[in-house]
């Protein structure tokens, strides 16, 4: 248990008095850093070596006059000595080192100057010794007081994942499985973190496997057994003769180590790894670690089928920061200087419930209760105001922080994380209270483990999540969460198992469309009718629950738009009160895959200020948009919902799909194929046609398809190279699972879907990467085949080919269009025939807009060996194609106003706009008409 600061500092004036004078000889040198250490409460002999032989950068032999591996080295001079110098003799002896032995400190003193570098935070600091005491917090560090700091991807994070993934492995290995495998892992990870932190004597079970066990490995299972009984059994109750390495460790609690587990067996490699994960500064792991470490030991499908996205806390913070942490900090700076005021805000923060339905490895929780506490330190440094301002001890500082971890609750599925979260909560309140412990200068920590973090093993699907606080003690109870957030698991259609699909009908088997929806829409769901059932908007002056949750991108776009949010808007009152539009989610884990996500903030009643996060591209920084209304397309503007349409919105041409050949490949021919097909038989080449789908229209690629759409009987019979592949249509189509296929063998010269226009036409490819900033469409003429990844929009002009390739069509696409991960998915029914088109062109504009589109054509026609993929890659595109393009967007813009659009949010809220104003009673006409049809029936 380290000092107090408030002791150390004593120690450290009573240390200047008696020291304050020259040192001449290398016995007072010993003694000045023994009594050096001692200001801290720890023993030099203990945990550092005088005159450590090493060698030196020249392979000379030197001696370090002081070394403490892997924490500070110091190098001490006469009196009046070159302290550079001394810096530089220090840094000579790191070759000799090994890199668990390199300190983070180097300390060089002549005993009256001293200079501190920190290596890691790249500074230094210089003082005399008469000055120690006002600098003695630089060596927090010896005491065990260390400042955190929260990196992602910090190297240490990812290096304790890794560890404790290959030990997971070995034990897995030698058929030390399940459940008791997963416990044994999270008690070592609690041990290593508590071994570097004080909830241990720092440093005890690093030396107790180094002293106590074998390096074979042999006996490790048993000592760890008997060390797991000492931590849940109280002092008193310990046998009498217990050998004190064991008995200087402290009574734990919180039934962390009650449950009796089988013994492991580790070998000498995997006692290697335990040692070397103990030889990590677990103090520097950031509560994000237990994620990743989750994921390390997790094998790669099951990670996939559990939807399991883990994070950073950059990312976690960018959803509780809005959700209620941004709240509270201005409710502080609002009442800092007004103590009863401060004392309401202090119990108000204390009595919140929070609630994550898929907590995982409680990385959510995890951060929102660390910032609380922040928020709860600086509270009661105002209300300890007076205190401090007189350089006052205070004592008691338990009494002051009420906030604990049993006001967090979560529910996981797995069984592994959920007991990670647990853990993970007590480690970060340690973490905080040694924050606490050395601002306000005295020991703090809660030990043994009283409180603990509600977290369930079970489907949050399934369960009344009410219930977990339903089921406390009466005295405990609460009416119910005020805020519900975190990550629910994606899991798209095609992938989600039976249990899944069974959770999706519990949802939405009532709901057209409702399967298509990703499986996380289950949680908005669930959330809703929770805030329906426990959401008084109706009563006056009652805190009312609000909801935040990170969620896959599909949700805001496509179809599943007017599916989810139109039940969450209509059924619910849902209110979106802010959101994240579309970003790349990161995360801290093995491979660091990213994922696009949007979050999104709502409850049952309105508010006035709404915010929107936008991003000019998916890894760029948010900025902060005020809303009136936010859509379920994360736009400002009305609760529109865009839906399938037959036809087109406005007065333009329709679109339709491209033809489907089902033929099994024997409709279709490579330039190889082509060519031999025609040598062999010449005349077959009247029924070969130019064949278009997105991959070849995209890359410049050629293919071709037999078209026998008229082809007469006796003609077919001729050509036995195009009968032979006529039949195997026919057996291929007889041979499908589907009856529809099966019907369609009776027509083997035919595509199973033709839809070929006899006139020229758009070629619009259905699925086109979204890092372009155009999709390219094409002009065809009637001779080109368009597969079914294209459709096609006959009889199109060159005004309309001309609006579509605009920027502000792209706006469109952007907003309301399906993705496959993340590209486009155009879609005929849900953009092309609901995009609003310019009201009212004049023909000048139309003329303008028709030459544009002309230079556009013109433009990529100057580079005739370059495919359209090269041709719109931002990084290749020509200048004269960019600059057409430029001149197309503002020809259209002028189409739709004068005013200029000044960024592509306001382009998107005025299209919503114009289609509000467009579609305004329309579905309504179309209903009524339907109800006069069946009347007149």
């Amino acid at each position: 248990m380290p000092l107090s600061w408030n002791e150390i500092k004593s120690r450290a004036l009573a240390f200047t008095n008696e020291w304050k004078d020259e040192v001449s000889e290398d016995a007072e040198a010993k003694s000045f850093w023994d009594d050096f250490f001692n200001v801290f409460g720890i023993s030099r002999r203990r945990v550092a070596t005088f005159e450590q032989q090493v060698k030196k950068i020249d392979d000379k032999q030197g001696f370090i006059d002081l070394l403490w591996k892997g924490m500070i080295l110091i190098e001490h001079k006469s009196r009046g000595k070159d302290l550079e110098r001394a810096y530089k003799q220090a840094k000579d002896y790191f070759p000799g080192l090994k890199e668990k032995e390199l300190p983070r400190y180097i300390l060089v003193s002549d005993f009256e100057h001293f200079k501190l570098y920190d290596l890691e935070a790249n500074y230094n600091h210089n003082f005399v010794i008469t000055d120690f005491v006002n600098n003695v917090h630089l060596f927090g560090f010896i005491a065990g007081y260390e400042k955190r700091t929260y990196k992602e991807q910090d190297p240490v994070n990812i290096d304790a994942a890794e560890l404790m993934g290959k030990l997971h492995d070995k034990l897995k290995a030698v058929g030390y499985t399940g459940h008791a495998l997963e416990r044994y892992l999270v008690r070592l990870v609690f041990m290593l973190f508590a071994d570097d932190t004080n909830i241990f004597e720092r440093g005890i079970f690093y030396e107790y496997l180094e002293l106590k066990t074998a390096e074979d490995g042999s006996d490790l299972a048993a000592h760890l057994g008997q060390l797991f009984e000492v931590l849940n059994t109280p002092k008193e109750n310990r046998l009498r003769n217990l050998d004190e390495s064991l008995n200087a460790f402290p009574y734990v609690n919180g039934r962390l180590f009650d449950e009796h587990l089988p013994t492991a067996s580790f070998d000498s490699e995997m006692r290697k790894i335990l040692v070397d994960c103990c030889l990590l500064d677990w103090g520097k792991i950031s509560p994000a670690i237990f994620g990743s470490l989750f994921q390390s030991v997790m094998d790669a499908k099951a990670r996939r089928n559990l939807g399991a996205h883990y994070t950073s806390e950059k990312n976690i913070l960018k959803l509780i920061k809005p959700l209620f942490l941004d709240e509270f900090w201005a409710a502080y700076e609002k009442v800092k200087d007004n103590r009863i005021q401060l004392q309401k805000l202090h119990e108000s923060i204390t009595n919140l419930r929070f609630l994550d339905p898929a907590c995982g490895c409680g990385n959510f929780l995890i951060v929102a209760y660390r910032e609380l506490r922040l928020l709860e330190i600086e509270i009661i440094k105002g209300l300890l105001k007076d205190v401090l301002e007189r350089k006052q001890a205070v004592t008691n500082i338990d009494i002051y922080f009420q906030l604990d971890v049993d006001r967090f609750y979560g529910i996981e599925y797995e069984e592994f994380p959920a007991q990670i979260a647990q853990v993970a909560m007590w480690l970060i309140d340690h973490q905080m209270n040694m924050k606490a412990s050395e601002i306000f200068g005295e020991y703090y920590v809660r030990l043994p483990l009283r409180k603990s973090a509600n977290i369930v093993h079970g489907n949050a699907l399934r369960i009344e999540w009410q219930s977990l606080i339903d089921s406390l003690p009466w005295e405990k109870r609460e009416p119910k969460f005020n805020y519900i957030l975190g990550n629910p698991p994606f899991i798209g259609y095609a992938l989600r198992n039976d249990q899944q699909r069974q959770e999706m009908d519990l949802f939405f088997n009532q709901i057209r469309g409702g399967g298509e929806l990703d499986y996380v829409a289950c949680w908005f769901i669930k959330a809703s009718e929770y805030l329906e059932k426990y959401n008084a908007v109706e009563q006056k002056n009652v805190e009312l629950s609000k909801i935040a949750f990170v969620s896959t991108n599909s949700l805001i776009q496509g179809e599943q738009v007017g599916v989810l949010w139109n039940v969450l808007f209509n059924k619910y009152h849902i209110k979106i009160q802010f959101a994240h539009r579309t970003f790349s989610w990161s995360n801290e884990a093995k491979g660091n895959a990213a994922v696009h996500v949007v979050i999104i903030g709502f409850s049952n009643f309105d508010i006035t200020d709404k915010i929107l996060y936008e991003y000019l591209n998916l890894k760029s920084e948010p900025h902060e948009v005020k809303a009136k209304n936010i859509n379920g397309y994360l736009v400002d503007g009305k609760d529109v919902f865009i839906q399938n349409r037959s036809f087109p919105v406005n007065n333009v041409s329709k679109m339709v799909y491209g033809s489907k050949p089902t033929d099994g490949g024997n409709f279709l021919l490579d330039d190889e194929q082509k060519e031999i097909l025609i040598k062999d038989e010449p005349l077959t080449e009247q029924y070969i046609k130019p064949f278009l789908s997105a991959y070849e229209y995209l890359n410049g690629k050629k293919r071709w398809c037999l078209w026998l759409e008229n082809i007469n009987p006796t003609d077919l019979k001729k050509f036995p190279a195009i009968y032979e592949r006529v039949i195997n249509v026919r057996k291929s189509r007889l041979n499908s699972s589907k009856a529809a296929t099966r019907k369609l063998a009776d027509f083997p010269t035919r595509f199973e879907y033709n839809s070929q226009p006899d006139s020229d036409y758009i070629l619009v490819p259905l699925h086109t990467s979204e890092g372009r900033t155009y999709i390219p469409f094409g002009f065809f003429s009637k001779n080109f085949i368009a597969g079914n990844s294209c459709s096609v929009i006959p009889k199109a002009s060159l005004y309309e080919f001309g609006v579509i390739s605009s920027i502000m069509h792209m706006a469109w696409v952007k907003t309301v269009c399906g993705r496959i991960k993340s590209d486009y998915r155009y879609s005929g029914t849900i953009v092309y025939n609901n995009f609003p088109w310019p009201e009212s062109s004049t023909e000048k504009q139309i003329q303008g807009i028709e030459t544009a589109a002309q230079n556009v054509l013109d433009a990529r026609a100057q580079f005739p060996d370059a495919s359209l993929a090269d041709l719109y890659d931002p990084n290749t595109m020509p200048p004269v194609l960019v600059k057409a393009h430029q001149a197309l967007d503002k020809a259209v813009d002028l189409c739709y106003r004068p005013q200029p659009f000044i960024n592509e949010t306001k382009r998107i809220e005025f299209l919503f706009e114009l289609y509000d104003k467009y579609t305004s009673g329309l579905f309504a006409k179309e209903k009524s008409k339907r109800k006069r049809k069946a009347d007149n029936l």
